[in-house]
């Protein structure tokens, strides 16, 4: 049996891979423990529109869209923009991997501030945590051990019981600060895998982009899927 997957998600922009690793998470059958800090919240609703209560957590909510200029509700395929069609297709996608009579995975949200989750604690056996996206303010609390938070607490519990701890930051450009606090963070025992997409293997649409990150962290994490054709095959 796979031992669940931590997903944090913070105050980064980037909000459609946090979104398509947990589609993918869950319907390779992983359970996955959430926590999303506040501005990780604000980036979901600014991004994509999606807006969530701390308190009043429901996995529906990440799959439903409250409409502004950039992202209007309900446009046709011939008024959407590309980033909107890319939204609805990974938002669709979550939704069809949240149906309860799935099989899938299952969520278990924690809030960002709640000490007592049990992946503040080692004892919990966990398949790895990844951080997505990583905010440059999260990088530096998990390099420092600052465990201001459940998420840098979970980092802070993977990195000292030499767990997987994938960190995606989404910056640029990159201060001296950032570039040594991810190599401290390597030096740590962490995998650094910023949001940088690469290009060379048919990339047709924004989902394509963010599909060969999520497929590197996906192999980082030793979950199968098929997101995106290998080197020479």
């Amino acid at each position: 049996m796979r031992h669940p997957i931590i997903l944090a998600i913070t105050g980064a922009s980037g909000a459609l891979y946090p979104l398509r690793l947990l589609e993918m998470l869950l319907r390779s059958g992983t359970d996955v423990h959430l926590v999303i800090s506040a501005f990780g919240r604000a980036v979901l609703a600014q991004e994509l529109g999606v807006r969530l209560e701390s308190d009043r957590f429901r996995p529906g909510d990440l799959t439903t869209r409250h409409g502004d200029a950039r992202s209007p509700i309900g446009a046709s395929d011939e008024t959407a923009t590309d980033l909107q069609r890319a939204v609805a297709d990974v938002l669709h996608g979550l939704a069809g991997a949240l149906d309860a009579g799935s099989g899938n995975g299952r969520i278990v949200y924690h809030r960002h501030d709640d000490f007592m989750a049990p992946i503040a604690s080692g004892s919990f056996r966990t398949g790895g945590m990844v951080i997505c996206p990583c905010s440059g303010a999260t990088l530096s609390a998990v390099v420092h051990g600052a465990s201001g938070n459940l998420i840098q607490r979970a980092a802070d519990v993977h990195l000292k019981e030499r767990r997987t701890l994938i960190l995606v930051p989404r910056e640029t450009p990159l201060s001296s600060i950032h570039l040594d606090n991810m190599k401290r963070a390597c030096e740590a025992g962490a995998v650094v895998l910023p949001a940088m997409p690469g290009w060379y293997h048919g990339v047709r649409t924004i989902v394509d982009l963010v599909d060969f990150i999520v497929a590197r962290i996906l192999d980082q994490l030793g979950v199968e899927h098929t997101l995106s054709s290998r080197w020479g095959c």
